[in-house]
């Protein structure tokens, strides 16, 4: 009897700090954050950052001073936008009373990329330009050239006086890739929330209706894309 009562006062000695360190992990660990979607928040930024930067090649300044949302699809790798793939993943701000909306996240997949979409890293980035072109967004799923009129943006510091982008198209479309950067055509493409990553970044569902028209506070993990489309939305708008 005293000596299982011994092997048990020694066992209660050896595991007792090493329980106690557990829970203390436990209390004190702090959850990981969404590197998926918070990456291509930063990314989106990135990406916008150096197009603009360019100094003949990049979205002109009255097209992008004018567009009610801006979308952002990162590194498209092999698999992306090629047959067989024609996937993607971007995100999404429209113009409020406040500024620029929490991002809203979204998948993009089918339809015709034109011959300038390869096997490597494209960048995408769409202009929606209008209220009816933001009101097919906000609607969380639509297709170009079905529900939404899309064409192939111009590209330099200015767009020409003789281009008729105002009229044309609710939505312009653009890609880079191996540097090049350019108009890009995307017929039959449908867009829709991205409901995942949505949940991954919010920690909760939320509408892709109440994300873009500004319902909701964009968290900190939303700024190194906002902040950027706010630069140059505003240098554009001077």
């Amino acid at each position: 009897m005293m000596r299982t009562f011994l092997v048990l006062l020694l066992l209660s000695c050896f595991l007792t700090p090493i329980l106690s360190a557990d829970l203390f992990a436990q209390d004190t660990a702090k959850p990981e954050p969404n590197t998926k979607a918070s990456g291509r928040v930063e990314a989106a930024g990135t990406v916008l950052d150096e197009i603009q930067a360019a100094p003949d090649q990049r979205i002109p300044e009255e097209i992008l001073g004018s567009a009610e949302c801006v979308a952002v699809v990162p590194s498209l790798l092999n698999g992306g936008f090629v047959i067989g793939g024609r996937y993607g993943k971007g995100v999404a701000s429209c113009r409020t009373e406040k500024g620029w909306s929490a991002p809203a996240f979204f998948t993009i997949g089918g339809g015709s990329f034109g011959l300038q979409i390869g096997g490597q890293a494209t960048d995408v980035v769409m202009l929606i330009m209008n209220k009816n072109g933001m009101n097919n967004l906000l609607s969380s799923q639509f297709k170009l050239g079905g529900d939404a009129s899309a064409a192939a943006g111009p590209v330099g510091r200015h767009a020409s006086a003789d281009t008729d982008w105002k009229m044309r198209a609710e939505v312009l479309t653009y890609s880079r890739s191996r540097g090049l950067f350019a108009g890009l055509e995307l017929t039959g493409a449908v867009i829709k929330q991205d409901k995942n990553s949505t949940r991954d970044f919010y920690g909760r569902m939320v509408p892709f209706k109440t994300a873009l028209k500004g319902e909701i506070d964009a968290p900190k993990d939303a700024y190194p894309f906002l902040s950027t489309l706010a630069k140059w939305a505003q240098q554009a708008a001077k």
